[in-house]
């Protein structure tokens, strides 16, 4: 891989992974409900899930999902569900003892599974194999080349935006600040979060539909 190529790679992966998404969001909206560490185990589990879902889509799965639109639109609507459901459940948690409980949390499993229904993440994969990696004699190589780095990528980023969460847990967990109780603090807090899912969710289904009207081309 040139030195182009590598500087490009870096800023779409820099572009795609510091901005907000799905995974971004829920890393500090767990950190901030539940800690730092009630957050890593999610944090853990987005690079996971991505470096699966690029190996696979670098050993030729993404070329079956741009060529199946049942499947494409099963992979959304799987998506949406999910962060809708998630969504509801965050505005309703309205202290830090409900958020330690099972009521909001996403396991391990739960985080890797969360990327295959992450149509953004989708799209990331599609593009990186479809610019740098298919068609290359040397594609193997590359493959074992940026995957490495996606998933690093993957997990600095949501460890960043959980670090944040968790910075502002001091505050949402404080005392009564300018007449504000806590509970008040922190059910704002989670409505704002629970909001952003929302909004993300339906940036998904734009995308989505635009993925389509391209015939899938990232």
């Amino acid at each position: 891989m040139t030195d182009t190529e590598l500087t490009a790679l870096l800023i779409l992966a820099t572009a795609t992974s510091f901005t907000p998404g799905p995974n971004t969001t829920l890393s500090t909206a767990l950190a901030a409900n539940r800690g730092l560490r009630g957050a890593l185990h999610f944090v853990c589990a987005v690079p996971v899930g991505w470096g699966l879902l690029f190996a696979l889509c670098a050993a030729g799965l993404g070329a079956l999902v741009v060529a199946a639109p049942l499947l494409r639109w099963g992979i959304l609507a799987g998506g949406l569900a999910y962060l809708l459901w998630l969504a509801s459940r965050l505005a309703r948690t309205r202290s830090l003892s409900q958020a330690d409980s099972a009521r909001l949390n996403v396991t391990f499993w739960q985080g890797v599974a969360l990327q295959f229904l992450n149509i953004k993440a989708w799209m990331l994969a599609l593009a990186v194999v479809a610019g740098w990696i298919a068609g290359r004699p040397d594609a193997t190589v590359r493959t074992l080349q940026i995957l490495p780095l996606m998933v690093a990528f993957g997990f600095f980023s949501n460890l960043l935006y959980a670090l944040v969460g968790s910075l502002l847990r001091g505050w949402l967990a404080g005392p009564v600040v300018a007449g504000v109780p806590t509970g008040v603090r922190l059910l704002a807090f989670n409505r704002f979060m629970a909001g952003v899912l929302v909004l993300t969710a339906l940036w998904m289904a734009s995308s989505a539909l635009g993925f389509s009207a391209t015939g899938g081309a990232p």
